[in-house]
């Protein structure tokens, strides 16, 4: 779920927030102790309070990579759960250091609201969910519909233009919570559920029969799914984007949770030495601010990119995702660290 433009005024608070808050975030994470991460309200697979009130998911392991980074220790981090009107502001505002939320890259969101993106954790795009009663293979079947989907979402305009592209009528059901939008859609007040199509899967599962929904063929958009900080702070941008990136090198490594004590004793790989902070010329920690064992340290935490997936929302669990477009480039998908040197 994703954010549509603000308002020119928030747009120019936005920067006003940016600036207060520049070139400082490092030292006052380390200061306070612990890393601030915004993440959602409850997304099964990507962040959801277990019932004693630990967070789990693919977004909180990336929160969780980013505190090993900077900590050596994955569990200081402080979750914030944000809607998707509220996300923003939070951020803005200087509530969280990271946006770790289902957010979508957007111009927009890169230059007038202030934030920075760089590094997708999730490379998604838009579908559509509908009861099997309807009997409905395509989304070109759904004119006439009512569409339930969630207010202050790019969703919102992404389904406008498909429809109307295709020329077809639907009729919209708004909503501003999550937890309405699928409440309404579990008492039949809608044909058809849009969202991301990762979102889909997730909120499926929420319903009382999840068997008798189906999630249509079309990707309507392009979703990549970022983490966001405030710009003016490029040494905690780089942090942030860096913490990514190891992941995914890590499992290009081949590099598990499970197997990095032993790879970082016996490797004589220089690139994965200097990756992991034992290469006698190894200065990349340092060059971020942090200490040269900053990716060990993640990787220790909470395993490599393939790990964390897997874990959370990969084909052995409820979820059942496949990797597609978010499997390694070398196994034909899209992510891809840049060298580690």
């Amino acid at each position: 779920m994703k954010k549509t433009l603000l308002s020119a005024a928030i747009g120019a608070a936005v920067l006003g927030f940016a600036s207060a808050a520049s070139a400082a975030t490092l030292d006052d994470v380390k200061a306070k102790g612990f890393v601030q991460c915004g993440v959602n309200t409850g997304l099964a697979g990507f962040a959801q309070p277990d019932s004693a009130g630990n967070w789990k998911g693919f977004d909180v392991d990336y929160c969780k990579a980013v505190a090993a980074a900077v900590f050596g220790d994955a569990t200081k981090v402080k979750y914030t759960p944000t809607t998707a009107q509220s996300r923003f502001t939070a951020l803005q505002s200087g509530e969280i250091d990271l946006l770790a939320r289902n957010t979508t890259w957007t111009v927009n969101r890169d230059t007038a609201l202030g934030f920075n993106f760089r590094y997708v954790n999730y490379y998604d795009g838009q579908g559509f969910m509908v009861p099997k009663s309807l009997n409905v293979k395509s989304a070109l079947e759904l004119s006439g519909a009512a569409v339930c989907v969630q207010s202050g979402t790019t969703t919102e305009l992404n389904l406008a233009d498909y429809f109307k592209a295709n020329k077809l009528e639907y009729k919209p059901v708004v909503f501003e919570k999550l937890e309405e939008v699928n409440a309404a859609y579990q008492a039949g007040r809608c044909d058809v559920y849009t969202t991301d199509q990762s979102g889909l899967y997730s909120l499926r599962l929420s319903l009382s029969n999840p068997n008798d929904h189906v999630i249509l063929p079309e990707i309507i958009s392009k979703e990549p799914l970022a983490p966001a900080v405030r710009q003016g702070d490029d040494k905690w941008f780089d942090i942030v984007t860096w913490a990514g990136y190891a992941l995914v090198q890590a499992e290009e490594f081949g590099i598990t949770q499970a197997n990095v004590d032993d790879i970082k004793k016996s490797s004589t790989n220089p690139d994965v030495r200097r990756f992991l902070g034992v290469e006698k010329d190894t200065k990349i920690g340092t060059d971020l601010g942090l200490t040269n064992d900053w990716a060990y340290n993640i990787i220790k935490g909470v395993g490599n990119y393939g790990e964390v997936f897997e874990r959370n929302i990969g084909a052995n669990t409820p979820l059942k995702i496949q990797r597609g477009l978010n499997a390694l480039w070398t196994k034909g998908g899209l992510q891809y660290a840049p060298p580690v040197r």
